[in-house]
């Protein structure tokens, strides 16, 4: 057991070894709230918000999403929440690189770094201490983020979610496959490495977390499926 545990840390001893321990401490914190703010940026509260002066949480199903944003409103702003959402889990995952590539670590913290930097960006997307912790459900960040880390993870997650939401046009469940499918892809295609196993076990978990009330739904037939018909802002 205690060999198990030896080899589960062993990159994190390395890592303090490399930079020392207040150096390796105040970087994997300096990762941590730089992503969780930037996921904190939501594009959903803010075009609704900010833009619309109608705040996407009190509709539909009052999630932070792009899905539930694009129900109640449609229209060429939906775009603008896609780029957001997009280009915050972007420079999340691109400022870890930044630091290991700064403070000339090997390449292999190079993927440590990317899982940590994309929980923390999916816990300030769906938690975000600026919207009363009431944000989305990570689909879209996430997406992203699986892009980021490999294409085969993100050819496996994508595909099945675009797949799934066109036989069905239930997003709930093509988004709770991919959740589930993410540290699967990670296994089989990225690493089988501990620590990164658990850091994408986490991030799948989060998001078929925050679909529980939508798998109550799809197990009752109550789901809503997804209609193209909206309305233009």
């Amino acid at each position: 057991m205690s060999e198990r545990l030896n080899e589960l840390f062993r990159p994190i001893y390395m890592f303090i070894m490399a930079v020392g321990w207040m150096h390796a401490l105040v970087w994997i914190i300096a990762i941590a709230l730089a992503a969780y703010f930037l996921g904190c940026f939501n594009g959903a509260v803010i075009v609704s918000k900010y833009i619309l002066r109608d705040d996407i949480r009190t509709h539909g199903s009052g999630n932070a999403g792009l899905t539930n944003f694009y129900r109640t409103f449609g229209g060429k702003l939906t775009l603008v929440v896609i780029f957001c959402d997009v280009l915050k889990a972007v420079l999340a995952v691109w400022f870890a690189v930044l630091v290991v590539t700064l403070l000339a670590l090997p390449p292999q913290y190079l993927l440590y770094a990317k899982y940590w930097a994309a929980l923390f960006c999916l816990l300030g997307h769906i938690f975000p201490c600026m919207f009363g912790f009431k944000g989305g459900k990570g689909i879209l960040s996430g997406g992203t983020i699986a892009i980021m880390i490999d294409w085969r993870v993100a050819l496996l997650v994508w595909g099945g979610f675009l797949i799934l939401v066109a036989l069905t046009r239930y997003v709930s469940l093509g988004s709770i496959f991919a959740a589930a499918g993410f540290p699967f892809g990670t296994w089989f295609f990225v690493s089988h490495d501990g620590i990164i196993m658990v850091l994408a076990v986490c991030l799948g978990g989060l998001v078929i977390y925050m679909h529980r009330g939508n798998i109550q739904r799809l197990l009752k037939g109550e789901e809503r499926r997804l209609s193209l018909h909206k309305k233009s802002t």
